[in-house]
């Protein structure tokens, strides 16, 4: 047999089924569906939207921010304005606050020679020195403001009842930047002791007891709370209600409420040195202290005088301190006024002293 058709029946029986799916895929052709490409959540995402809106928020912020700002610095303006407006009404009422006490200086200053001349201020005190000149009389007024219960006190000469000595002794020996002389006093004939006259009080306390007023006399000195006081008095009680602190007595009270009042007989038409206690509606202190040659009535002032003088300067109670040869007022270390004992200073039992 020959091998060669055996070949080709081989081959074409293994090749015929294979000839045969060709022959059905070119008659019948298959469609093939491939799946589509599925879309991820993020490709269908529109950002449009939310970046308007964004782009919108941001713009309403930046309008915001900018009137923001302008409000702020509308406030800030107005804070200026009204911070600028506050300084100048404070000035004002600071001016307005001040101008009271200026006018109160400036009518003190013309009814007593015009200028100060010696001055003294701490947080303790202050003090005002004055010369001043009248047409028959010459004397020095010394205005007191009294900022602490330390700033004045009343001593007595040598620290002892019955002692004595001068103004500008007792000032010295205590540091005092000033002095004044203080109330009357009776001398003892057989120990030659000098004694305040009547009602005397010493820190706080009285010297030799409550004498009730007699003689026109008067009780004056300073109470606790830094006020001048004085008076007649007949029971202790009357006085120890002004809570006193220190004090003497003397005669007679001359202003009382801004009002004269009705002087002794004796006491009208002499002149002489004098020494005088007044305190303002502010209760500040002015002593005046009057120059004369002796004490025989042709010079010096006289109280009536003096009551005019308080009077003018505003003065609202006002007492009469020793005077003559007792008169006395010294400032930083120095006699101011003319003593007319021979120009030499008495001694005393009493001084009234200030301290810075």
């Amino acid at each position: 047999m020959n091998p060669i058709p055996l070949i080709n029946r081989t081959m074409l029986l293994a090749g015929a089924p294979f000839l045969g799916i060709i022959v059905f895929l070119m008659i019948f052709p298959l469609a093939v569906q491939l799946p589509e490409r599925a879309e991820t959540a993020f490709s269908r995402i529109d950002l449009s939207p939310a970046l308007e809106e964004t782009l919108a928020k941001l713009d309403k912020t930046q309008s915001d921010a900018a009137q923001t700002r302008a409000t702020v610095e509308r406030f800030y303006e107005l804070y200026a304005k009204s911070n600028e407006a506050m300084s100048s009404m404070l000035k004002t009422a600071e001016a307005a606050s001040q101008r009271p006490t200026a006018i109160f200086e400036e009518r003190v200053a013309r009814h007593l020679g015009g200028k100060v001349s010696r001055s003294t201020s701490t947080d303790n005190i202050d003090l005002k020195l004055y010369y001043f000149s009248e047409a028959k009389y010459n004397g020095y007024g010394l205005k007191v403001d009294l900022k602490s219960d330390k700033a004045m006190q009343m001593v007595l000469g040598n620290d002892q009842v019955g002692g004595s000595e001068t103004t500008l002794s007792a000032a010295k020996r205590y540091g005092a930047v000033a002095g004044v002389n203080a109330g009357g006093y009776a001398d003892d004939p057989k120990t030659g002791k000098r004694y305040p006259l009547s009602t005397t009080m010493y820190n706080g306390k009285y010297v030799y007891g409550f004498e009730p007023t007699f003689d026109d006399l008067a009780f004056v000195g300073m109470s606790k709370d830094r006020k001048l006081i004085g008076g007649k008095f007949s029971r202790q009680a009357d006085l120890d209600k002004l809570n006193p602190d220190f004090g003497a007595t003397f005669v007679p009270v001359l202003l009382q409420n801004g009002k004269k009042q009705p002087l002794p007989a004796a006491w009208q038409s002499t002149r002489a040195p004098r020494t005088v206690v007044g305190s303002f509606k502010n209760d500040q202190l002015l002593f005046l202290v009057v120059d004369g040659y002796d004490e025989n009535g042709s010079s010096g002032a006289t109280l009536a005088e003096l009551q005019d003088k308080l009077v003018a300067l505003g003065v609202k109670d006002a007492y009469n301190l020793d005077g003559g040869g007792s008169s006395s007022l010294v400032y930083e270390g120095q006699v101011i006024n003319k003593p007319s004992d021979k120009g030499r200073l008495r001694q005393l039992p009493t001084h009234f002293l200030f301290f810075k």
